[in-house]
């Protein structure tokens, strides 16, 4: 089977790396969505790109979903994106970004506030204080309902662990210390070798679960983008020094989405008991 990507997949993931770049001030968006850049993705058909053309979507299926979500979580977009491309075609102007919907995911709702549908019920809804200031939540009473977007947010986690990986290997070649770049020291390389291994491998897993759909290799997909995620960045924090902890740098908001995005869609717990099940 050939997993290299074509002309049109390829000009997809660039186009939305092209819209999400530098539209938006991650320290700015805090709290808030940013409306003209949700309708922007929704006339570029990021909402809808799995809907099929007949009601209204661009038609495509989750490999091309799965790189445009790469692309959202290479950007930390702000905003509840898995929720309303989950909801095109069932929510009336989701698809064209007129409308932000956000869902019970787990017993976790983000960006609940700001949207303007809700799926599920959020009337015993608790704010939270969010560790992540870019992702309000609330939480609801009761077990843990299984997440439709698993898949959706593996492929953020791996936009951003190759994301903290570029962040690392750039700081690593410009940073000098005892007159030479820290990344000529073996420890470093060490480290952000670790990093490009721990990004390909979730991208293999991220991209095989797109084209195959199957619930095992969700989970999986999931939980090897979720370690990738959490440890790139931590890696990557440790190459950027204290540097990495100032609000002027985005390693932290990487972190701390990754921290965020492991409990959504399917908590690792809930993924590693499925997946002995099935095993």
């Amino acid at each position: 089977m050939d997993f290299q990507l074509t002309d049109d997949q390829r000009a997809l993931r660039s186009g939305m790396r092209d819209i999400l770049a530098g539209r938006f001030c991650l320290r700015d968006a805090v709290d808030r969505v940013d409306r003209a850049l949700w309708k922007e993705l929704g006339e570029a058909g990021f909402f809808c790109l799995a809907l099929p053309e007949e009601r209204g979507g661009v038609g495509l299926g989750l490999p091309e979903a799965v790189l445009a979500f790469e692309e959202a979580g290479r950007a930390l977009l702000p905003g509840p994106a898995v929720a309303s491309f989950l909801a095109a075609g069932e929510v009336e102007g989701a698809a064209t970004g007129d409308t932000v919907v956000t869902a019970v995911d787990g017993t976790l709702v983000p960006w609940l506030a700001e949207a303007d549908a809700v799926q599920g019920d959020v009337t015993e809804a608790v704010a939270l204080r969010s560790v992540d200031p870019l992702t309000p939540l609330h939480r609801v009473p009761g077990p843990p309902r299984p997440g439709r977007g698993a898949l959706l947010y593996a492929a953020e986690q791996l936009g951003s662990a190759a994301r903290t990986c570029d962040m690392a290997v750039t700081h690593a070649r410009r940073r000098e210390q005892f007159g030479r770049s820290i990344g000529a020291f073996q420890a470093v390389q060490h480290l952000c070798a670790r990093m490009l291994v721990r990004a390909e491998v979730a991208r293999a897993a991220v991209y095989a679960a797109a084209v195959t759909g199957d619930t095992r290799e969700i989970r999986g997909a999931k939980l090897l983008a979720d370690d990738a995620a959490v440890r790139n960045a931590r890696d990557c924090l440790q190459v950027h020094g204290g540097m990495g902890f100032t609000w002027e740098s985005d390693v932290h908001l990487h972190l701390k989405r990754a921290w965020v995005r492991a409990e959504l869609g399917q908590r690792t717990a809930e993924a590693e008991e499925a997946l002995a099940d099935a095993l």
